[in-house]
């Protein structure tokens, strides 16, 4: 397939957004279990907030540049019983209302108790607003995965590994940078969201490594063969009719050489997971403050890579014909 940016940045931005917003709630319910420090309302929960927006808002700007008529794109919306998108339409603003009303509570300090469970746990506002927008944090993340992971024709996506991959690394992003965040802002949580980091990204690791390997070696169910009803073994094409490229051959292949998807698999791998495991390690042994920061922006870039590469690694059977132009 050939990759458009706008949604390689949409992915990625708005998976972000929802790994620091679920890296927030975490490190506010093991305060209020008295696990870790307490932290300001107004300068972690609702600056935190606010970033985790930008980052969503961000995501919903770029989503309009792959829309051939924007201005119908309320329309999608309507389709919501059976398309994942018209889903993922409608998750994204209600993600972004429950951010702004936790963001906003804890800005202007609604935090009185409720009720409390047990002797220790106060259940405040912010913490049952937490728990509903970590919930739709999830309905998000399946239903971002699922335009894709839905698509039956395209084998190397249609697997539950592509709703795991999506989640993973969305979520090891967010800890990412709610590490960084900690470290820009002085805090002692940079080990605590650095931890919850390094879980996630070699689970991350585990469930992306696995569909490298299922998608190297997976044998396809359409093949030149069944494509035009001949049972040789060996069918090759050589043309497709006509001498210049169409729709079909700009918008379903990507046109890379083999060694550069070899070069972008390698370098996502390690810019994605290698490289800031190594970043916090140092991070950890000398205290700085720098390292978490460039962890997290070598990682954004390694994610952006390992969403082309996503993309281009699915094989489209049209191009079974619209392989080659003459």
């Amino acid at each position: 397939m050939h990759p458009a940016f706008s949604v390689i940045f949409l992915t990625t931005l708005i998976g972000a957004g929802q790994g620091l917003f679920l890296a927030l709630f975490t490190g506010q319910f093991y305060s209020m279990a008295n696990l870790i420090p307490a932290q300001d309302s107004i300068s972690f929960y609702a600056l935190g907030s606010l970033i985790v927006l930008v980052l969503l808002g961000l995501g919903l700007f770029a989503s309009f540049f792959h829309l051939g008529r924007p201005e119908r794109a309320w329309r999608s919306v309507t389709q919501w019983r059976t398309s994942w998108l018209s889903r993922e339409v409608i998750a994204l603003p209600a993600f972004m209302l429950l951010v702004f009303i936790y963001g906003i509570s804890h800005y202007f300090g609604w935090n009185e108790t409720l009720f409390v469970v047990g002797q220790n746990f106060e259940i405040d506002p912010t913490i049952i607003i937490g728990v509903i927008a970590s919930m739709m944090a999830f309905v998000l993340f399946v239903c971002t995965a699922m335009i894709y992971g839905c698509v039956k024709f395209i084998e190397e996506w249609h697997h539950w590994l592509t709703v795991a991959n999506f989640t993973l690394l969305g979520i090891a992003s967010g800890f990412l940078l709610a590490a960084a965040f900690s470290a820009y802002q002085g805090i002692e949580l940079v080990t605590f969201y650095g931890t919850w980091a390094v879980i996630f990204m070699l689970l991350a690791l585990v469930t992306r490594l696995a569909s490298l390997y299922r998608n190297a070696t997976l044998k396809h169910k359409s093949t030149p063969q069944t494509a035009i009803g001949v049972r040789h073994t060996t069918v090759i094409q050589k043309a497709q009719g006509f001498m210049g490229g169409s729709f079909n051959t700009r918008e379903f292949f990507h046109g890379k050489s083999p060694s550069t998807l070899k070069f972008v698999r390698i370098a996502f791998l390690l810019l994605v997971f290698i490289l800031p495991l190594v970043l916090l390690a140092i991070a950890w042994s000398i205290n700085s403050p720098v390292l978490p920061i460039a962890a997290f922006v070598l990682q954004y870039l390694g994610l952006m890579m390992e969403r082309w590469y996503f993309f281009v690694e699915a094989k489209h059977p049209q191009n079974l014909y619209y392989q080659s132009m003459a």
